[in-house]
């Protein structure tokens, strides 16, 4: 009984020096910028029929594999009680496509303004408020649709 009660120990052990390890070592996300001094709580009534409040976090740069962009974060709830936060995720690929086919470069305000409509569709969307833990990503086609209901 005694061996097994100190393999258990060691194996404790060796969990935790690889737990520490992997928090020393493991890159941490970029800081938020964006952000406004004082947050501004919103509300949106999804047509799910959950109304949602949100905040603005900021935003920073993501890249994940090959594909890289902008992540904007959001803090929301659909109860009041429980927050967490929600990314963004708006493609520099698709940013690009859009941009060279309109002649054009897209402001930060009009980026900001496309992760906030596609947060809005994801509201609409999602069946429920336990799927908002997932990442919204904006694709090409999004891009062009956001923008032409924006009239931009």
């Amino acid at each position: 009984m005694l061996v097994n009660s100190t393999r258990q120990l060691l194996g404790k052990v060796v969990h935790l020096r690889k737990n520490v390890f992997r928090s020393l070592f493991q890159k941490k996300p970029q800081p938020l910028t964006g952000a406004p001094p004082v947050r501004r709580l919103k509300l949106y009534s999804a047509q799910s029929g959950y109304v949602y409040e949100y905040y603005y976090e900021g935003h920073r740069d993501f890249r994940a594999g090959v594909e890289r962009g902008t992540e904007f974060v959001f803090s929301l709830s659909a109860d009041r009680k429980n927050w967490h936060s929600t990314s963004v995720l708006v493609s520099a690929e698709a940013v690009g496509a859009w941009e060279s086919s309109h002649a054009r470069q897209l402001s930060s305000t009009e980026r900001y303004a496309i992760a906030k409509i596609a947060l809005f569709q994801a509201f609409d969307e999602r069946p429920d408020p336990a799927r908002m833990h997932d990442e919204v990503r904006v694709r090409n086609a999004d891009i062009e649709g956001i923008v032409e209901s924006l009239g931009l």
